[in-house]
């Protein structure tokens, strides 16, 4: 599977992420209970954010397939919780429910999304805080080199915070970055 990727466009996008993020498979995103309204505000609080970017992940046809948010840790989603070196990018990822799932699917969506993080020579480790109930998310990191280091306490929710250096990516995955 080959994925390419675009700025997300908070008005454009809108209908379609908010179908993805109210869905009950998406929970771990905490939005359920969103409007298309809070979606299209919350995402254009992202695109204003010089230390928060959201992207959509396009298929082969140039149809949208999943979303990712990148960010500067020692300015959103961590800062206090751990110490921030240069060169670490924190992510978010999220696959939309789907009545005919793909084998491989989410694991090429994780791996296209590190190798792009990667691809920028600035990165050289990626940070993730998911919710410490994600047992399907922590394997999915752990596939792609991801080392967990501890759980800590975010005001929404219990998280694993860890890491994967381009080494780690690669070792894991034989992609290299």
């Amino acid at each position: 599977m080959t994925f390419t990727f675009r700025p997300l466009d908070p008005l454009r996008d809108a209908e379609l992420l908010h179908s993805w993020v109210t869905h009950p498979k998406a929970a771990y995103w905490m939005m359920q209970d969103a409007s298309l309204v809070d979606v299209e505000r919350a995402y254009m609080e992202i695109a204003a954010d010089p230390h928060h970017h959201a992207l959509l992940g396009l298929d082969e046809n140039g149809t949208p397939v999943f979303l990712m948010e990148k960010y500067d840790p020692a300015h959103r989603e961590l800062v206090g919780l751990y110490e921030p070196r240069p060169g670490d990018v924190g992510m978010h990822f999220l696959t939309p429910a789907t009545d005919t799932p793909v084998h491989g699917f989410t694991r090429a969506v994780i791996t296209a999304v590190m190798a792009h993080l990667f691809d920028d020579p600035a990165t050289s480790r990626v940070v993730v805080e998911p919710d410490l109930a994600n047992t399907a998310v922590h394997a999915l990191n752990k596939a792609v080199g991801f080392v967990a280091e501890r759980e800590i306490q975010k005001p929404e929710k219990m998280a694993l915070l860890s890491f994967c250096t381009r080494e780690q990516f690669l070792a894991a995955t034989g992609v290299a970055a």
